[in-house]
């Protein structure tokens, strides 16, 4: 182990032409991220700038820099030694003996003769960390959902040990390209450690560069290259994972120890389309993620991930917040792809994080919703969208102060995200504690200005307060951003019509009628604008046509506010008893 140079893999091609001309190249060359190779220039690594006009690009010689390895090498091993403490190897024969004389070594310690001679290691206690992502040494840019599919899955490997912090993808990537310092990243996202790294791809052939680096100190504790076949990447993952876990010592529970000791072969092909799928999905192009998990499964029948990414694309579309299909026509679907993950890979928590999504929106089976999240969370807990999900599933049953909880969770493994702190305003909204839900919205407004979930929160909340100018505002924000999604027209409708805009709430209202004659608009979003004009009979109306739809606005009935003046109407009071949702309590409500 250590920081020295790994060996070139044999078959990844080098740059071209006897001059690196960036940052990248020389990276490239040396098997190491851009960030590595800019600290290596303080120990003398050859560079050269040409200044042109106010910039000045960097290149180097191939020759110089096998100079400059070969020679000063020692120098730099002896840096890296006094801050690491950890023997720096070189390669070749002459490596070969020091490795094996080291190994002697380490047998010996049964008596302790390690300890004596060279004194125990004490590293640093690492509790958290963060994987960044992994940089592209191709030089395709079609190339880019390769890298980030590997970021993905050694995050998601690293995130099923229960006695780490693991930060998640959404927040790491952020820092993509970045020129951010490792000190500062590890202050703003609050760990221990990172993982940096690069991948470079040829054909079905990968390499792959690993290190863990003390965050706070910028201190080198460990690097490793790997070498696959794409066929292999599973067992890649796992095996950078599991040395990861050793070299922190982390404690792993028995059933961790076996997932990552363990790792079956996988078609290249299939897994190629799986990751593009994942990277689409990511982007939030669930249409087309389908058709890639639909090829990746059709290429390879048991691909478990597959079908675990094919029933979330189908929960998007299903989503009415996200997509615009009617939840019986997708949701069924997704289901069933959850169902065959679990059938083929009963230990696969994404699966169960999609079925207990799945039940959750279109069953209504609130007992085994309740027991697929905490199992998701038992097998990934540091998954932060289990986390958030399972809280809106909390807050949509009045379970506040456990949705809170939970929602805390997902925004202390995901702290850059608009989402974690968007939710956090709803809670507190469905709470009925304004002032605090104002405070989180704004809050994720600063982390995100062109969130819409933190404009239409805000509107929300003041149109609540009777503060129906500002309410206005907000809503007509959101709906710029959002391109006039149906929620927000609704929210806007429903705020004109309490605020005296009759003729304008009931404009938007017809909007919304007209959308529903060419696709699926939620019956609920129809109610909203309808209680807001004042007719509660057609409101109700609408709410049981969302009944029949199976929609999931109706999963916040006995929570939101927008509907407490419908909750005397024993109409109302027997289609919550129909849904099966639990009576909130004032304890339920009570600030937090």
């Amino acid at each position: 182990m250590g920081a020295s140079k790994p060996p070139l893999p044999t078959n990844i091609p080098e740059a071209p032409g006897e001059r690196l001309d960036s940052w990248k190249e020389i990276a490239a060359y040396l098997k190491r991220d851009e960030r590595t190779v800019r600290r290596w220039e303080k120990e003398g690594l050859p560079v050269h700038r040409k200044v042109h006009k106010k910039q000045a690009s960097v290149f180097a010689y191939r020759e110089e820099i096998d100079a400059w390895w070969n020679e000063g090498r020692q120098r730099l091993e002896q840096k890296e030694q006094a801050r690491s403490r950890q023997r720096l190897f070189p390669w070749g024969l002459g490596g070969l003996v020091t490795v094996l004389a080291l190994t002697i070594l380490v047998a010996l310690n049964v008596g302790g003769v390690w300890d004596r001679l060279g004194g125990a290691r004490i590293g640093p206690t690492i509790r958290s960390l963060a994987v960044l992502p992994l940089e592209n040494l191709s030089k395709d840019p079609e190339q880019e959902y390769f890298a980030d599919g590997m970021t993905e899955a050694l995050t998601t490997e690293l995130a099923q040990i229960s006695a780490l912090k693991v930060i998640s993808r959404t927040s790491v990537m952020q820092y993509k390209g970045t020129k951010k310092t490792l000190p500062q990243i590890a202050r703003e996202l609050s760990v221990d450690a990172v993982i940096e790294g690069a991948v470079q791809r040829s054909g079905n052939k990968v390499a792959i560069t690993v290190q863990l680096i003390h965050a706070p100190s910028d201190r080198h504790l460990w690097a490793k290259s790997y070498e696959r076949g794409l066929s292999d990447m599973l067992e890649l993952q796992r095996d950078a994972a599991h040395a990861i876990a050793d070299e922190i010592k982390a404690k792993l529970t028995p059933s961790e120890n076996v997932h990552l000791s363990s790792a079956r072969s996988i078609d290249s092909q299939a897994y190629d389309d799986y990751l593009k799928g994942r990277f689409l999905l990511e982007k939030g192009n669930a249409t087309e993620s389908i058709e890639y998990f639909q090829a990746a499964i059709q290429k390879h029948p048991n691909h478990t991930l597959a079908y675990a990414g094919l029933a979330n694309s189908y929960i998007s579309l299903g989503m009415p917040w996200v997509g615009d299909m009617s939840p019986k026509e997708i949701l069924p679907q997704a289901k069933t792809a959850a169902t065959k993950a679990l059938e083929i890979d009963d230990s696969l928590g994404e699966a169960h994080l999609a079925l207990a999504r799945v039940i959750q929106l279109y069953d209504w089976d609130w007992p085994a919703v309740e027991k697929e999240y905490r199992r998701a969370l038992e097998l990934n807990p540091n998954d932060a969208m289990a986390h958030q999900w399972y809280g809106e599933y909390l807050q949509e049953m009045g379970r506040n102060e456990q949705a809170f909880a939970q929602v805390g969770q997902a925004m202390d493994l995901d702290p850059l995200s608009a989402g974690g702190a968007s939710e956090l305003g709803y809670i507190f909204y469905t709470a009925r504690q304004y002032e605090q839900a104002i405070r989180a919205f704004q809050k994720t407004a600063e982390l995100e200005p062109e969130y819409t979930g933190a404009h239409m929160g805000l509107g929300w909340v003041y149109d609540e307060k009777k503060m129906y100018k500002e309410a206005i505002a907000e809503l007509e924000e959101a709906a710029n951003l959002s391109n006039r999604h149906d929620l927000v027209v609704a929210s806007l409708g429903r705020v004109l019509g309490d605020s005296g805009k009759k003729q304008e709430a009931r404009r938007l209202l017809e909007e919304l009628k007209e959308r529903s004659k060419h696709r699926y608009v939620s019956p609920c979003l129809i109610a909203l604008v309808q209680i807001g004009l004042g007719e509660k009979d057609q409101a109700i109306v609408s709410l049981e046509q969302g009944y029949a739809a199976r929609d999931q606005w109706l999963l916040y009935l006995n929570v939101d506010p927008h509907m407490d003046s419908l909750r005397s109407d024993p109409r109302f009071k027997d289609l919550v008893r129909r849904i099966g949702l639990p009576v909130p309590t004032i304890s339920d409500r009570v600030s937090h």
